[in-house]
C-alpha cells in the first residue's frame, strides 16, 4: 500500500481555489491577508492534517523558533524542573523546545548535536554528561553562529555563558555542618568522572574539614556513578574500615539513599552513629525516614536564568557577546539524618 504523501499548501490553496502564495501568508498571520481567508485557510488546514516545515521555515526566515536542549537524563527531578524553567521563559516568547537525552554518552552528545544542528535549531541549551571528555561537537555549535548556553555541568573549556549552582559552596555548607552536631570522621561519596560539579563539591569537603582543623584522609573518600546501588556498595566499602566514619557527605540524593539503606539493614542509626547528608534535594528526600538532609541547587530558578540568558544572547544576533557566568547561590536544608543536636 503507497503511503500517504505529506501535505503542503499547494493542497490547502486548490482546496480554497486560492494561490499557495496567500496560504502561505496566512498561515504566518499577514496582515495584508483578510480574517476571513484566514479563518478558512486554518480550517482547511486542520481538515487535511497540514503540518509545516519547520526546517524549510527556517532555511526561508533565518529561525525556527525552536530551541534544542541537551540533559544527562530526563528522568531526574532537578533536570525535569530546570527544563520546566527553560520551557516556561521559551513559551512566553512563542518558542518551543526539544529535549534530547545524552544518557552521559560522549557518543550520543556528538549524534545529539549533529541531529539538533540538522533540524536548524535556534540554538541549543546543554548540561554535560559525565564521560564527556573533548569538546569539539560543542565547538561546532559556536561555528555555525548560533546560540550555545551551559548549565549545572559545564566547561571552562568553553568560551561560552554557564549558568550553574555554587557547588563549593552547597558542599562546604554540608560539611561544616555535620562537623558542628560533633562528627569528626566524614565519608564522602564523589564520582572518578572529570565533571565540574563533583570536584567542586570534593573541593568544598575537603576546604571544610581543613578550616576545622579535621585532617583529610583519603580511603574516607569513594568514587562511583553515585546511582542508588553505587551509594549502598559505596556504605558498605565504607563499614569495612577499622574505624568508620560517623558521618556520610554524599554527592547526590540517590547514593545517600543507597547508604541509608544499608545503615538500616545493619541496624546503625540514623544520625546518632551515622550521620547522612546528600546533594540536590530531590522530592523524596523529604520522605525517607529519617528525613534527608540535603542542599537546594533551585532547578526552576536555574532554569529560568539559563534560558533569559540564552535569549539576551539571541537577540544580540551576530554582534559580539562576551560570555556570563552566573552563580547561583545553594541553600543547606537540614533534616533529622544529620540533625545530632537537637
Amino acid at each position: 500500500m503507497q503511503s500517504k504523501s505529506k501535505v503542503t499548501i499547494h493542497d490547502i490553496a486548490e482546496k480554497l481555489n486560492i494561490t499557495a502564495s496567500t496560504v502561505s501568508r496566512a498561515l504566518n498571520d499577514n496582515p495584508r491577508i483578510s480574517d476571513v481567508t484566514k479563518k478558512a485557510v486554518l480550517k482547511a488546514a486542520k481538515q487535511l492534517n497540514y503540518q509545516p516545515n519547520n526546517i524549510a521555515a527556517a532555511l526561508r526566515n533565518g529561525k525556527s523558533y525552536i530551541i534544542g536542549i541537551i540533559v544527562p537524563t530526563a528522568d531526574r527531578s532537578f533536570f525535569a524542573s530546570v527544563v520546566r524553567g527553560i520551557e516556561e521563559v521559551a513559551n512566553k516568547l512563542n518558542y518551543k523546545v526539544i529535549i534530547s537525552q545524552s544518557y552521559d554518552s560522549h557518543e550520543k552528545e556528538i549524534q545529539t548535536i549533529d541531529a539538533l544542528l540538522s533540524a536548524r535549531v535556534d540554538g541549543i541549551i546543554a548540561s554535560i554528561g559525565k564521560n564527556t571528555e573533548s569538546f569539539d561537537h560543542y565547538k561546532r555549535i559556536e561555528r555555525e553562529g548560533i546560540p550555545l548556553v551551559l548549565f549545572d555541568r559545564t566547561t571552562d573549556l568553553l568560551e561560552v555563558s554557564q549558568v550553574m549552582i555554587d557547588d563549593y559552596l552547597g558542599a562546604y555548607k554540608v560539611v561544616e555542618h555535620l562537623i558542628q552536631q560533633g562528627c569528626s570522621r566524614i565519608g564522602h561519596f564523589t564520582s572518578p568522572k572529570n565533571v565540574s560539579i563533583f570536584r567542586e563539591r570534593l573541593r568544598g569537603y575537603v576546604d571544610a574539614l581543613k578550616n576545622y582543623g579535621i585532617p583529610y584522609d583519603e580511603e574516607l573518600v569513594v568514587k562511583s556513578n553515585l546511582q542508588l546501588e553505587d551509594g549502598r556498595e559505596s556504605m558498605k566499602q565504607l563499614l569495612t574500615l577499622r574505624d568508620r566514619p560517623d558521618a556520610v557527605f554524599s554527592s547526590s540524593d540517590f547514593a545517600a539513599m543507597g547508604a541509608m539503606q544499608v545503615l538500616k539493614e545493619n541496624k546503625i542509626r540514623i544520625p546518632e552513629e551515622v550521620a547522612l547528608a546528600g546533594f540536590s534535594n530531590d522530592p523524596f528526600t523529604s520522605f525517607t525516614d529519617p528525613a534527608l538532609t540535603t542542599v537546594d541547587q533551585f532547578s526552576l530558578t536555574m532554569g529560568k536564568k539559563t534560558a533569559e540568558v540564552f535569549f539576551e544572547q539571541l537577540r544580540a544576533g551576530k554582534k559580539e557577546v562576551v560570555p556570563q557566568k552566573i552563580v547561583l547561590k545553594p541553600e543547606l536544608i537540614i533534616r533529622e539524618s544529620s540533625l545530632r543536636k537537637k
